[in-house]
C-alpha cells in the first residue's frame, strides 16, 4: 500500500515527509492504523547523532492505533483491536521476561534495530529500503510492526492520549515509581520538565512523595509542574541544593531523576550531590554515545551509600506498564491531557521539534485523520 512517512535521510539534515511503499505483514507481524504518534527526543537523537542510528529510517516510535491486518501465526491481536505499541517488543518466555524485567528482552533487542526479524525491509522509498525506529516508526498513519510490539488496550480509551503511555509517561512514571523506588513521603528532585520528567514528576506524586522539586530553567515550564504534582521549582540544580537543605534540615532528598534532553555527563555529578546518604540518583535521559566520562565524587557513593542507577522505560515490562498507567488515566490519577501543549500533521514533524527545541513543548503529538 501507498502512505506518507516522516524520513531521516542522514545526520544533521531535517525530517522530510514523503509517500513511502509499505508491505503487507508477513508471519508474526501487524498492521496498525494510527491515530497518533508523540514527539520523543529520542527521535531526535536520531537526527542529531547523539544516538546511534542506521539511516535512512522511519521516525516514531510512541504510537497508538488500530489493528488492520495481522499476519499468519499472530494470536495475541486481531483486526479491529486498539492498540498502544511498545518500542521494546518482548517475548514473554526469555531469561529477562520470566525475571520481571521484559523492558531487557532478549528477542526485543535485535527488532529495536528497525528491521524485521527476517532482516528485510517493509517500508521503501526512493528505490530502496528503509529501517523503522526501534521497529516501529510511528511517523506515518501506518505501520507494520512485530506482534510482541503491541499492547492490547479497551476501545473507550482515547487514542492520541494513550500514544504518550508507547513510551515518554511509562518511561517518566516509571523512572520514579521502580527504579528510584519513591515512597510516602519522600523527598523527589526531577530535573527537566520535559515529557519524561512531567511524568516522573506525576509517578512521584502517586507514589506518595511529600515534596518534589522541578528543575528547569523555562520558567513556564516550572508553573505546568505544579499542574503534575510539583511543589517547589528553580531554574538549576546549583539553586536546588540551599532549597534542599532548608526543606529537609540538611539531609538532602531522598532520590534525584535526570529527565533532560541530553544527559551529558557533566550533570551527573551535581545530580548525585542532590541526594542524601543512601539516596539513589537515577539518570533516564539519554546521553550521546560518544561521551566516555562523567565527573563525579566516587567517595559519595562508597562512603556515603549513594546509588547511581540507569532506567530503561521505567523498568517496565511494557505488558504490565502500559496497561497499568491507562487505568491510573482513566481513575483520574494521571494526567495526559495537560502534558499534551501541541497537536501537529505529519507535514509539521519538524516544527514540533524546533518547538522542543526552542522549549515551547512539555510534549507535542502528531495526529493523523
Amino acid at each position: 500500500m501507498q502512505t506518507r512517512a516522516g524520513i531521516a535521510w542522514e545526520t544533521g539534515k531535517p525530517w522530510s515527509v514523503e509517500d513511502v511503499e509499505l508491505d503487507p505483514p508477513k508471519a508474526n507481524e501487524v498492521l496498525v492504523r494510527l491515530a497518533a504518534s508523540g514527539l520523543c527526543h529520542s527521535d531526535d537523537h536520531s537526527i542529531t547523532g547523539d544516538m546511534p542510528a542506521a539511516l535512512p529510517m522511519v521516525g516514531g516510535h510512541e504510537g497508538a492505533g488500530v489493528v488492520e491486518e495481522v499476519g499468519p501465526g499472530v494470536t495475541s491481536v486481531a483486526p479491529g483491536d486498539h492498540v498502544v505499541l511498545s518500542f521494546i517488543p518482548s517475548c514473554g518466555h526469555c531469561r529477562w521476561c520470566m525475571s520481571g524485567v521484559a523492558n531487557i528482552c532478549d528477542v526485543g533487542a535485535p527488532l529495536m534495530g528497525g528491521l524485521p526479524a527476517d532482516g528485510t525491509f517493509r517500508t521503501h522509498a526512493r528505490g530502496q529500503g528503509l529501517r523503522r525506529m526501534t521497529g516501529l516508526g510511528t511517523f506515518s498513519p501506518y505501520a507494520v510492526v512485530n506482534e510482541f510490539s503491541t499492547i492490547k488496550i479497551p476501545d473507550d480509551l482515547p487514542l492520541d492520549l494513550a500514544a504518550l503511555v508507547s513510551c515518554g509517561v511509562t518511561t517518566g512514571f516509571g523512572s520514579a515509581v521502580n527504579t528510584a523506588e519513591v515512597s510516602a513521603g519522600d523527598t523527589v528532585v526531577v530535573v527537566g520538565v520535559g515529557g519524561l520528567g512531567s511524568a516522573a514528576i506525576q509517578g512521584a506524586r502517586v507514589a506518595g512523595a511529600d515534596q518534589i522539586i522541578a528543575v528547569d530553567p523555562v520558567a513556564w515550564k516550572l508553573d505546568q509542574a505544579k499542574l503534575f504534582g510539583a511543589t517547589h521549582g528553580v531554574a538549576s540544580m546549583e539553586e536546588a541544593v540551599p532549597l534542599l537543605r532548608e526543606l529537609t534540615r540538611g539531609v538532602m532528598a531522598d532520590s534525584a531523576i535526570l529527565t533532560v534532553g541530553v544527559a551529558h555527563g557533566d550533570l551527573v555529578g551535581p545530580l548525585l550531590a542532590l541526594v542524601r546518604k543512601g539516596g539513589i540518583a537515577v539518570v533516564t535521559a539519554i546521553t550521546p554515545m560518544r561521551e566516555k566520562s562523567s565527573n563525579l565524587a566516587l567517595y559519595e557513593l562508597v562512603l556515603w551509600q549513594k546509588q547511581l542507577r540507569g532506567s530503561l522505560y521505567g523498568g517496565f515490562p511494557p505488558a504490565v506498564g502500559i496497561p497499568r498507567l491507562l487505568n491510573l488515566y482513566q481513575r483520574g490519577l494521571l494526567r495526559l491531557d495537560e502534558m499534551v501543549t501541541r497537536r501537529y500533521t505529519l507535514d509539521e514533524v519538524q516544527q514540533g521539534y524546533d518547538d522542543m527545541h526552542a522549549g515551547r513543548n512539555i510534549r507535542g503529538l502528531v495526529v493523523f485523520d
